[in-house]
């Protein structure tokens, strides 16, 4: 079994929830010579896309992809001693600090984000729930991320998405970061109007969108 079959196996079992085949793989594909980095990249990364394509088109639900994500942050959890052993890094994406936006203290959203994006290879900074912009504003001068994603999902509470977009113009760091925002009321239109560069209507979309805007995809 070549390379690319093994990796696809690893792929498809993944996308069964299949707990118990898809760690099996992943030590047969790396005894047979597949890299720690090509298991997470071009196996499990790609199987978990894939998933949530079929789960944004409804032909997977919830459940499966919390399961699959699961399933990948433990793979990844257990890999990470073979990255070490080989004097290596885990390769991220790039870094994303996540928060619901001041006066929301919806969280199951936003932590699904950070579960999904994390485990598609993202380092993940999150700063909860009911966050003040000024708190953010702190946040990102501290870690640099590249992404900083704010999810609202009270009508009444997503004009602090658009006061994080301004003030992260005041404090001059409005160029050094993408802004993504999300929730039940928002739309890209919203997104537009404020001035923030992506948006995304569920945890899988904010991976897709994320890749785009560092020029992943």
């Amino acid at each position: 079994m070549n390379k690319q079959d093994m990796l696809s196996k690893i792929i498809a079992a993944l996308m069964d929830q299949d707990r118990e085949e898809t760690n099996s793989l992943v030590d047969k594909a790396l005894e047979n010579g597949v890299t720690p980095m090509e298991v997470l990249n071009e196996g499990l990364a790609a199987g978990l896309q894939e998933l949530g394509v079929l789960f944004a088109e409804e032909e997977v639900f919830l459940p499966e992809l919390l399961l699959a994500a699961e399933i990948t942050t433990d793979i990844m959890k257990r890999l990470q001693d073979k990255f070490e052993a080989d004097d290596t890094k885990i390769e991220k994406r790039g870094t994303v600090l996540l928060a619901t936006v001041e006066g929301d203290v919806h969280d199951i959203g936003k932590s699904l984000v950070g579960m999904i994006m994390n485990a598609s290879g993202y380092n993940i900074i999150d700063a909860g729930k009911d966050v003040p912009n000024v708190k953010m504003i702190e946040l990102v001068k501290e870690h640099k991320p590249d992404i900083v994603g704010l999810s609202s999902l009270l009508s009444t509470t997503m004009p602090a998405q658009q006061e994080f977009v301004e003030m992260a113009k005041e404090a001059g760091i409005r160029d050094q970061i993408k802004i993504i925002v999300g929730g039940a009321p928002v739309s890209r239109d919203w997104a537009n109007k404020i001035g923030a560069d992506g948006y995304a209507e569920d945890a899988s979309g904010t991976v897709i969108e994320a890749d785009m805007l560092l020029g992943l995809k």
